[in-house]
């Protein structure tokens, strides 16, 4: 059986420029570890890694490989290490070459877990939040001068990127149960922030997910679980506990939360002692929730609770979670990543306390579905959670890559919607929804782009490009 090496033999990436692929990618370059890579096209993710020396190809080809011997050498050649995502399939060309070639190949999670072993680990698992977690662990250890190596499934400004090498053991971690791979990994600090069928293409039931959460944790040195999940206080045991519920005799808990237009705060307490306030800049119960994982973890690293408070209260979240964008013709744009019923009640909430914020008097919710299966699974669910919505455009499904077994379209969900809610439109096309919004949207809309697709496309299209230009930058 191969096992990683990840004492300085070269690997190669098959669709580098993926979000987690490309962290892995660069911490490993960081490390001094020879990397390549190939995408279909080129991105600011991409160039990130090229201006980091490594030398990615811009097609999925055989002969990729061949060009391999003159950037690593006959020996590094030899001593290749190919990784790949769920993505990838087998009938890609650039991976039937690693095939013929003899070379190991890596699932993306198992590079991973080898990094997770490496380090004294903090992994952030659950259905909902990770990014937002893992990315506020990694900034609070930052700020509390820890110097953590982070690896996200998310883009932060305070490292510039999903990833960061640190000088420290320490190393935080997003890590996926999509795919079942979360039972890979045994940090020594293992968070569930919650349990929610969310990918029905891999998991038949809840129950089935459940026993992959119950492995991570009891593969985890310590785990920290959110006990306002009911599924997991029934089944995870864990050894710390949160909640913002001041009744349910957790470990950390918050009380007396407030939202304001430029944030939340709330007292938190631990072990039943009062330890202070929390203020953060991100708006919603949920980020409360998440800010109490991120105390837990702190105070169990040794870090005073003025120290963590004074952290968080800088963080300002990760890209394309409740991502300001810009303004058109005065409406304000919002980018999230939202795409389970869960995600965008929540998100939706959020919206609605930071209408003054934005001198706004209207939510706009402009959904793109993700997926047919998880359409289809939570068919209802959808059509109820944009209560907080005034308005809702659908367009239509975004296959990520599956086929329609059933002929789910996203007119079936505006349909299902409307009897829920009074102002459902259903635009089922990307190309003409400049032209649409440019119509429709009146100068004090907040207005939401969610979805885990490509909807977010649009919105450089309705920036002036000095703007737009101001803000990738």
């Amino acid at each position: 059986m191969n096992t990683i090496d990840l004492n300085g033999k070269p690997f190669h990436f098959i669709g580098v420029g993926g979000i987690g692929m490309s962290a892995l990618a660069h911490v490993l370059a960081k490390r001094g570890i020879p990397i390549s890579g190939s995408d279909l096209k080129s991105t600011h993710i991409t160039e990130r890694l090229q201006s980091m020396g490594a030398k990615v190809f811009f097609t999925q080809e055989a002969s990729n490989l061949d060009q391999l011997y003159h950037l690593h050498g006959a020996k590094a050649h030899k001593n290749l290490q190919v990784v790949c995502s769920t993505a990838i399939n087998e009938n890609n060309s650039e991976y039937q070459g690693v095939i013929e070639k003899g070379y190991p190949v890596f699932h993306r999670s198992d590079l991973l877990a080898a990094l997770i072993k490496d380090y004294h680990s903090i992994a952030v698992a659950g259905t909902h939040g990770k990014t937002t977690t893992s990315s506020m662990i990694g900034y609070m250890l930052l700020k509390c001068k820890l110097d953590p190596t982070v690896i996200v499934g998310g883009e932060v400004s305070a490292w510039g990127g999903n990833a960061r090498l640190g000088d420290s053991d320490l190393l935080v971690a997003e890590a996926d149960e999509s795919d079942g791979s979360l039972v890979k990994h045994s940090p020594a600090m293992g968070i569930i922030t919650n349990i929610e069928l969310d990918h029905p293409d891999h998991y038949k039931d809840l129950s089935q997910l459940v026993d992959i959460f119950n492995q991570f944790s009891s593969q985890s040195d310590i785990t920290i679980a959110c006990i306002d999940c009911p599924v997991v206080k029934e089944n995870i045991k864990a050894d710390i506990t949160y909640s913002i519920n001041p009744d349910s005799g957790a470990n950390y808990i918050a009380t007396n939360i407030v939202h304001k237009p430029e944030g939340s705060q709330a007292q938190v307490w631990e072990n039943g002692e009062l330890l202070g306030d929390v203020s953060l800049l991100l708006s919603g119960n949920h980020n409360i929730s998440n800010a109490l994982s991120a105390i837990a973890i702190g105070r169990k690293l040794g870090v005073d609770f003025a120290t963590i408070a004074e952290a968080l209260s800088s963080f300002d979240g990760a890209k394309r979670r409740f991502e300001y964008r810009g303004k058109f013709q005065g409406a304000t744009l919002i980018d999230d990543y939202a795409h389970h019923p869960s995600e965008i009640r929540c998100t939706l909430e959020a919206a609605r306390t930071r209408l003054p914020q934005y001198d706004a008097s209207r939510v706009v919710a402009i959904f793109q579905p993700h997926r047919y299966s998880r359409t289809e699974t939570f068919l209802d669910d959808f059509a109820q959670c944009f209560k907080s919505a005034d308005v809702v455009i659908l367009t239509d499904v975004y296959s990520a890559g599956e086929k329609n077994e059933t002929g789910i379209t996203g007119q079936t969900l505006a349909q299902t919607m409307e009897k829920y809610h009074n102002k459902v439109l259903y635009h089922p096309e990307l190309s003409s929804l400049k032209d649409f919004l440019t119509d429709f949207l009146q100068p004090q809309d907040l207005t939401l782009f969610l979805g885990a697709g490509n909807l977010n496309q649009v919105i450089p299209q309705l920036l002036p490009v000095e703007e737009e230009s101001l803000l990738v930058a």
